[in-house]
């Protein structure tokens, strides 16, 4: 009866490949704690003075080191970004009917957006490690080259 019951006994199979697996020292890390964000702290009276005066000091210091010729540059740049603003805004509100016209004027705003901070670059103090061979005279000429270029296609573009 004792051979009845081995044999009914269910067979262990051998432990294969897959199963089996290495004893490896490798130390899994705990599990991370969930981070909480913190709770936006309400605004102090010092926080509005603090911001004001980080802009008072970039403006204070703008107006006392950057030289009167990069200010005048800087002008002009914030003239094409009114003047793109202001073409874009005609564009949505008005239409495009002539949209070859609209894209020319745009173009030639952007085009001469990128050649007057081309010319910024090259034509500050700060940069002339990086620029050794221009001087401010000839960044204006090229400048004042390339602005006669993309006129001439832009006037040209428009038919």
């Amino acid at each position: 009866m004792a051979k009845k019951n081995a044999a009914a006994a269910p067979k262990k199979e051998a432990p294969s490949a897959a199963t089996t697996s290495t004893p490896v020292d490798v130390e899994v890390p705990p599990p991370a704690k969930p981070t909480v964000a913190p709770v936006p702290s309400k605004r102090t009276p010092g926080t509005a003075a603090t911001w004001d005066q980080v802009l008072q000091n970039i403006y204070t210091y703008y107006m006392k080191e950057t030289p009167q010729r990069t200010k005048l540059i800087d002008v002009f740049l914030a003239f094409l970004v009114a003047v793109g603003a202001i073409q874009f805004l005609y564009c949505i509100l008005a239409g495009n009917f002539p949209f070859n016209a609209f894209l020319s004027g745009f173009s030639a705003t952007v085009g001469q957006f990128v050649l007057t901070v081309s010319l910024r670059i090259q034509s500050t103090e700060a940069n002339k490690t990086e620029f050794p061979s221009v001087s401010p005279e000839r960044a204006f000429a090229d400048y004042v080259f390339c602005s006669l270029i993309l006129h001439f296609f832009c006037v040209n573009f428009i038919n």
